[in-house]
This record gives C-alpha cells, sequence and structure tokens, in this order.
C-alpha cells in the first residue's frame, strides 16, 4: 500500500499549481457561468465542539463569499436533531460524526438514505473521561477499570457516548475492549448529547463518557473527571467529525457542494496557519452563538496541550488536526471502511457489507478534489486506502476488512 507522506502532498499538480499562479482567473471560472453554485445560501448544521471549528471560520471570515455561496450555520442540540434535519432535508448539509453517517446509508441509524462525505473536518481531538470518584478508588486506566469492573455485577457501571454509530461510541468500545472489557456485556451505555455529558457525570449518571471537546477539559476544570485517554491514543490521525449530506443534494448542486468544501478548506487552512489563529478560533468558537462556554476550555487542546487533571501534562503529538498541508480533509476511503468494519464486530451489522463498494460510493473523491483544484496547493494522493496501527498494536490498511472485524478477542460477531 503506498503512504501518502506529506512531502508528497505538498508536491502540487499541474493543475493545482496553476491554481496557484493564477488565482484570481481560477476563483472567477469555479464562480461564473456553467460553474455557478446552484444555490446562493447554504445551511449547515454544527454541534458545540471544537471540532465545528472549519464550518465557523468559513463562515466568519468570508471564505464562503469567495466561492459564491452563504454558509449559514444551524446550532443544533443533538446528533439526533442533526440526523432528522439533514435527512429531511432542513439542513443541506452538517458537521457530522462519521459513523453516524455511514449508519444512516445503511439504515442502522435511521431511515436508510444515501449519503456523501464531502471531506474530512478534523482528526484527533476527543478522549474518554472518568469520574473522579473513579480517580479516588485509584483508577487512572482502562486496566485499572478492567479489575474494578470484574469485581462487580455486570452493567454496575454506566458510561456514555453520543450516538450509537458514531465515532466516541467506536472510541469508547475500542478502548474498553482493549483492556478486557466487553462494552455490552460488562458496563451499561447510554446516549447523551455533548454538551450535556458533564452535568450527567456531576450528578452521577455515568463514571465515563467520551466525547469531545471542550467537554473533557470542562469535566476537569470542573473537578468532577480526568482524562483517561485521548482518542489519537487509540488511533493517531484518526478520522473525526466530516461534512455530510445527502447524495442527491451533491446530484442536484454539484457546483454547490464543490463551492462548500472549497471554502470550508479554506478555513480549515487558515485556522492550522499560526497558533495566532487557533487562539483568535478559540475565542470565537466561546461565544454564545457558538459554544456559549469559557475559552480557556477550548485553547489548551487546540494547541496540543494537555493536562490529564491528575498532574500529568503533555505536548501531545497528535493533536486535533483540521489542515496539515490539506491532507486531513481528503475523505479516505479506508477510513469509511474501518467504521464499517467496527459495525460488523459489534453486531450493528448481521452480516459482512461490500466495505469497498459503499466507501467508494459515500466518500465522494471527485468533489473534493474539484474542490481542492480549486482551492490550489493540495493534491490527491496516490490511492484512496491509507496505512494505520491503532493502540493494541493493530494494522488498518483497508486489506481484506470482513477478516479484519472478526480478528478481535472480544466481539459480536457470529462466528
Amino acid at each position: 500500500m503506498v503512504e501518502w507522506t506529506r512531502r508528497r502532498f505538498l508536491q502540487a499538480s499541474a493543475l493545482a499549481g496553476g491554481a496557484m499562479m493564477l488565482p484570481g482567473i481560477m476563483q472567477a471560472a469555479w464562480a461564473a457561468g456553467s460553474d455557478k453554485p446552484e444555490l446562493e445560501t447554504v445551511r449547515v448544521g454544527f454541534i458545540p465542539l471544537t471540532d465545528c471549528a472549519p464550518v465557523a471560520i468559513a463562515a466568519l471570515k468570508g471564505f464562503d463569499k469567495k466561492y459564491g455561496i452563504t454558509i449559514v450555520p444551524t446550532k443544533e442540540a443533538s446528533w439526533a436533531a442533526v440526523r432528522d434535519k439533514l435527512v429531511a432535508g432542513e439542513l443541506d448539509a452538517a458537521h457530522i460524526l462519521y459513523g453516524l453517517l455511514y449508519g444512516l446509508e445503511l439504515g442502522i441509524a435511521g431511515k436508510a438514505t444515501p449519503m456523501a462525505n464531502l471531506m474530512t473536518l478534523n482528526q484527533n481531538g476527543q478522549a474518554i473521561t472518568l469520574s473522579m470518584d473513579l480517580a479516588e478508588q485509584g483508577i487512572r486506566d482502562a486496566e485499572g477499570l478492567h479489575k474494578q469492573v470484574s469485581q462487580q455485577a455486570p452493567g454496575t457501571y454506566t458510561f456514555a457516548h453520543t450516538f450509537p454509530t458514531g465515532t466516541h461510541a467506536m472510541w469508547l468500545y475500542y478502548w474498553l475492549a482493549s483492556a478486557g472489557i466487553n462494552p455490552f456485556d460488562d458496563v451499561r451505555t447510554v446516549v447523551v448529547p455533548p454538551p450535556q455529558m458533564v452535568m450527567n457525570m456531576r450528578i452521577g449518571n455515568m463514571v465515563g463518557f467520551c466525547v469531545g471537546e471542550p467537554w473533557n477539559a470542562r469535566a476537569i476544570n470542573d473537578r468532577i473527571g480526568f482524562t483517561a485517554a485521548t482518542s489519537q491514543a487509540i488511533w493517531p490521525d484518526h478520522p473525526e467529525k466530516i461534512l455530510g449530506t445527502r447524495s442527491a443534494w451533491v446530484a442536484q448542486h454539484p457546483n454547490t457542494a464543490r463551492a462548500l468544501v472549497s471554502a470550508v478548506m479554506e478555513a480549515q487552512r487558515w485556522i492550522d496557519a499560526s497558533p495566532e489563529n487557533k487562539r483568535e478560533t478559540a475565542q470565537i468558537l466561546a461565544r454564545r452563538a457558538w459554544l456559549n462556554t469559557k475559552e480557556q476550555y477550548l485553547t489548551g487542546r487546540m494547541l496540543g496541550a494537555y493536562d490529564n487533571g491528575l498532574g500529568d501534562r503533555w505536548q501531545d503529538s497528535h493533536p486535533i488536526r483540521f489542515f496539515d498541508e490539506g491532507a486531513v480533509s481528503y475523505p479516505w476511503h479506508s477510513d469509511g471502511m474501518w467504521f464499517l468494519t467496527q459495525f460488523r464486530r459489534w453486531g450493528l451489522l448481521k452480516s459482512d457489507p461490500d466495505y469497498a463498494a459503499l466507501a467508494s460510493r459515500i466518500n465522494r473523491t471527485d468533489i473534493w478534489q474539484e474542490a481542492a483544484t480549486a482551492v490550489g496547493g493540495i493534491t490527491a494522493p496516490t490511492s484512496p486506502m491509507r496505512s494505520s496501527t491503532l493502540m493494541d498494536g493493530t494494522v488498518w490498511n483497508g486489506t481484506d476488512p470482513k477478516a479484519y472485524a472478526r480478528n478481535f478477542a472480544i466481539h459480536r460477531t457470529e462466528a
């Protein structure tokens, strides 16, 4: 498998190079005539999380206007609300959980609806928080948790994630299982919207949760929880939120889809351009219209500076990333296939799907390529597959997904 390196990513193709040399001409070409966006206004849903940043910046910094559209961000209360409004057509696109979008396509996250992943919005930046009650019992990590869980009746401890097929559920399940805890048999899991995580832990509804920032940092600040694991410790540079929509919407508005991805891609580049831009992004997101929280809960982890709440501090080598010279945004087929393997592993799918065909249909690399050309200085990888090594040493590269899904000691798939 050919790995897509940062160096290769920086080597723009001749077409992209032309875009860099003649930006005015290229941008005009994408915003006029037959290439003009079909829609002037694009409604994009988001959940108040740090990783909605590219949508916020695209709208507030005017990157949307550059490509002939106006992004109207719509704040939603839960991932279920995002799902329902997206499927009903009340939203044109959304900042959405990778696994939620794939679950919709398969009919296991709601009414089966053909979906499209236009781009990845970010990598990394989520975490698993455990309660200070567990810390006081000497529990600091998954291994310590396993010892405690094994001494109690099944279901004694409750953990929360944000959606049954979502990324947070998959990170939580993977982390628990890596320590010998069956997330379906040994503990109880519940769904809680991200902004309600801290409050629910405070009143004792669960002893742990997996969610995006700033809610893990908020739990530390409120002294009710500590970070037991980051999601990047589970899978370094994992895909997280994506820009999702319905397949039919892309078919009806291909130029608008390209313009939307272009604007968000430019926003990603702006955010990652400097620490100052990241700090400004944190200031923006802290406002009432976005996350309605304190800037201090956002800035540290956005800059990769971590404090686990128990005295450990470190500069993370895989912090939340939005651009990374454009590499973050590419909708890798292998990323989508990984979520399918986990759906199969945990019995959410009763049979093996056509992994490659589904990923190829959902992950719209064609739209991404058009947008990358419009933005300039970005080129596609040589293969839509990439190789990653997860926390347990398991290598995922998209090869033989059926065997991969069945190769875990703890699973719910049939023999």
